[in-house]
């Protein structure tokens, strides 16, 4: 049981987690800063806030950092609140792209990428130390290949993470732990969304959930329906990082953290009853198992936003914060990019 079911999700899961950290982290060395004051130009509206922090999240690939981010920059009095309903909007479909990216089947192309990656990565290093310095400032491009090489392996390390944990399938329905699922979740998909949003809560990345569910589906061990509802599920259990983040922050920052919360648990009460309708649509989509889960992320994530926009727009959002707005709009203007 260890070496077919423990280790591979306990290893394969810390082994998704490092790579997507490790992605994040180069993304955000290479361009964070110049995002950020994107980000700061880019909110006047709901709308051009939504599609900025689309942009950026797809960048960075964590919605969970741009939440984070933006609640630290409302409770520094950077933003006010009524600017920051459209960043989190933009976050949430921001993030479909790590799972639209895992859809495309290439796991098996994991370990070859991480060596090329490593490999254009110390090629990158070396070159900057041996390099004189006129060529490096004539060729400014040695700092960015690192960057993005370092990117590319952590993104392979996702890709040999998946195939890890799709590989306890088999192991799992031998076991009955599937029919047992299935007995406990027949009839009311509540419970799979219950599930997803724990696992989510726990290792605080819906995208490692999400990934998970599209490997058991993808190898037959779970049917789609039940993978839609931990798919679902996981976009409220992604929420408890936000809050973490504002607690003992200012009152617009725990606006902004409570606004990702009803968010998402009004976007799952809208789906979940509509399961089915949500399962054909994906099944149109896709004939691939793995790849309507991605679809049923990116389908909730897009459509609960455009829902959500149009109230991003009351007037009431900005008396809620007028300090927050003042501070904001005392800033001197971004640097151009």
């Amino acid at each position: 049981m260890f070496q077919e079911i423990i280790f591979p999700v306990t290893f394969g899961l810390a082994l998704f987690l490092f790579g997507m950290k490790i992605m994040e982290a180069a993304l955000h060395a290479w361009a964070g800063p110049k995002l950020m004051r994107f980000l700061h130009t880019t909110t006047r509206t709901p709308w051009t806030g939504m599609l900025s922090s689309t942009f950026i999240t797809a960048i960075l690939q964590s919605s969970t950092a741009i939440t984070v981010m933006t609640i630290g920059l409302v409770n520094a009095g950077l933003l006010s609140y009524a600017r920051t309903l459209g960043v989190i909007l933009g976050g949430n479909i921001g993030t479909c792209i790590t799972t639209e990216l895992i859809a495309l089947n290439i796991a098996k192309l994991g370990v070859p990428m991480l060596i090329v990656s490593l490999l254009l990565w110390a090629g990158a290093v070396l070159g900057d130390e041996m390099l004189p310095a006129y060529v490096k400032r004539k060729f400014p491009l040695l700092l960015p290949l690192q960057f993005s090489a370092l990117a590319a392996a952590g993104f392979s390390l996702v890709m040999i993470a998946i195939r890890m944990m799709q590989s306890i399938g088999p192991a799992l329905e031998a076991r009955g732990a599937i029919d047992w699922l299935l007995e406990h979740a027949t009839g009311s998909l509540l419970w799979g969304a219950v599930a997803g949003a724990v696992l989510t809560a726990i290792i605080h990345s819906s995208a490692a959930v999400v990934a998970m569910t599209m490997g058991l589906v993808g190898s037959g061990a779970l049917p789609v329906e039940l993978g839609i509802a931990m798919v679902i599920g996981s976009n409220v259990g992604t929420c408890v990082t936000a809050l973490i983040a504002a607690i003992g922050g200012t009152r617009p920052g725990q606006f902004v953290a409570w606004s990702h919360v009803i968010l998402n648990v009004l976007g799952a009460a809208l789906f979940l009853p509509l399961t089915p309708w949500l399962e054909a649509a994906v099944n149109w989509l896709s004939s691939d198992l793995s790849g309507q889960i991605a679809h049923t992320q990116t389908i909730f994530n897009v459509v609960s936003s455009l829902l959500a926009l149009p109230f991003c727009y009351l007037p009431v959002w900005s008396r809620l914060d007028h300090s927050g707005s003042d501070a904001a709009q005392a800033l001197p203007p971004a640097k151009p990019i």
